[in-house]
């Protein structure tokens, strides 16, 4: 579903990512893992065709990002970490906004929008001004725009930061039914706990380089990894 060829980037003079090779398959979850500044976000906006890149390729369901980015991002779902929604919309207008640029067809669109706004409790506000939203509120209509799509890849920068208990149980139950239904997800956390629980393999990114990739107890085990684990944990008590 997703294939990272050599992927390197530079900010500058600077390698933010450095020959990072890594494929995720139908059926997977991939939490990828990394300290602040290791390159998580570069790869994933990369990944979603939002940055440019120097050296390297990505496939998404076989179209290069490249040659093919149409192709590759109508199958591709991207949520960033803080993503910028149209303050001066109403949420069903932004939501009906999305699903016109995905074509989705009007009697799947509004089945699609009720169903995740009555899971996530946002239902009662869609016809308020999304200025008015809450940020937990403004997070939710950004995950139901990615998910009224029904996309292949459904890639995500930190998607559970900021979300409620509630929600976060929901999103996890829909992350799994995008899966089973041959789909994939590949999201970033710093977030150990998640990532141990929810994902099938892991990726482990430090200093724009890729340090381990496989399943997720075969990482979890490697004394190797330590260090890296316990950068985070002690990132994770500083915020």
């Amino acid at each position: 579903m997703l294939e990272i060829k050599n992927l390197t980037k530079f900010y500058g003079s600077t390698r933010a990512v450095d020959d990072l090779s890594l494929s995720v398959a139908p059926g997977e979850i991939y939490g990828f893992i990394g300290h602040n500044g290791a390159g998580k976000t570069t790869t994933l906006r990369s990944v979603a065709g939002v940055l440019d890149f120097e050296q390297g390729d990505i496939f998404i369901d076989g179209h290069s990002i490249r040659t093919e980015p149409v192709a590759a991002k109508s199958v591709t779902a991207f949520l960033p970490d803080n993503p910028d929604l149209y303050d001066f919309m109403t949420g069903i207008k932004y939501l009906t906004f999305i699903a016109d640029i995905y074509r989705i067809p009007k009697e799947e669109r509004y089945d699609r929008i009720k169903t995740y706004a009555d899971a996530f409790e946002l239902t009662g506000v869609l016809g308020s001004a999304i200025g008015s939203y809450s940020h937990g509120m403004k997070q939710k209509l950004a995950l139901i725009s990615a998910l009224i799509r029904k996309p292949r890849l459904l890639i995500l920068d930190e998607p559970f930061v900021g979300l409620d208990p509630s929600a976060s149980f929901l999103l996890k139950g829909y992350l799994h039914e995008l899966c089973k239904s041959g789909g994939a997800v590949f999201f970033s956390t710093h977030v150990l706990e998640v990532a141990e629980k929810l994902c099938d393999k892991i990726a482990i990114i430090k200093h724009g380089r890729l340090v381990e990739a496989g399943p997720t107890a075969e990482i979890v085990g490697k004394s190797s990894l330590e260090s890296v684990f316990l950068e985070l944990a002690q990132e994770g008590e500083k915020q």
